[in-house]
């Protein structure tokens, strides 16, 4: 069953970045049901091109359609210039609101969300706080090397002093290898290096 969210995004804000930190915040899976807004530069992945597209106008979006998880966004989007040309492609960081745009979210019923390749027989598990970029990176490694992990997001208080009663670590992220603490984004960069994170 979906759940909709709806969102207001302001100005100068990132429309994949911040979709992306909603599907963190939910610790869900959710499809795009509705968009309305503008941007004053949109990036974007046209088919067959080695290079992101970037267009700077007053924009007006015509749809966005796709999928956002925390581990990963797939998103097209259409819109129009102020010739009313229209471009259209794959959604990429980059892309900026210009007054604002209101979004509609329809989350499924999942609590966390999993990688499904098996590239990796380790066991990864990964708590996050929302906003923070380093945590992203991660995330961003893992889902690149395709390696399985499950994303917790530390909300509250009471989350983080448990977490660092485990681990004996404030910052952020914090990841466990086969349920052993090995460190933030630094240390998965170094083991990534080694090879042992693949092996």
């Amino acid at each position: 069953m979906l759940h909709p969210i709806s969102i207001q995004l302001k100005s100068n804000t990132d429309l994949l970045n911040s979709l992306q930190e909603l599907a963190l915040r939910e610790n869900k899976f959710g499809y795009i049901l509705s968009i309305v807004g503008n941007l004053s530069k949109a990036k974007f992945q046209c088919p067959g091109k080695k290079e992101p597209t970037i267009v700077k106008d007053h924009l007006e979006i015509i749809a966005l359609n796709g999928t956002i998880s925390p581990d990963k966004c797939h998103l097209h989007i259409s819109l129009s210039d102020g010739s009313c040309k229209v471009w259209a492609g794959h959604l990429e960081e980059g892309t900026v609101i210009l007054k604002g745009a209101d979004i509609l979210v329809g989350f499924l019923d999942e609590n966390k969300a999993k990688t499904t390749s098996q590239n990796s027989n380790k066991k990864v598990d990964i708590y996050i706080l929302s906003d923070c970029p380093w945590s992203k990176r991660a995330i961003r490694m893992l889902r690149t090397l395709q390696i399985p992990h499950n994303i917790m997001i530390i909300k509250n208080d009471n989350d983080f002093n448990l977490l660092k009663k485990r681990s004996n670590y404030t910052s952020f992220p914090q990841i466990f290898v086969d349920d052993e603490f090995i460190g933030g984004y630094s240390e998965l960069t170094e083991l990534n290096a080694s090879g042992e994170l693949t092996n």
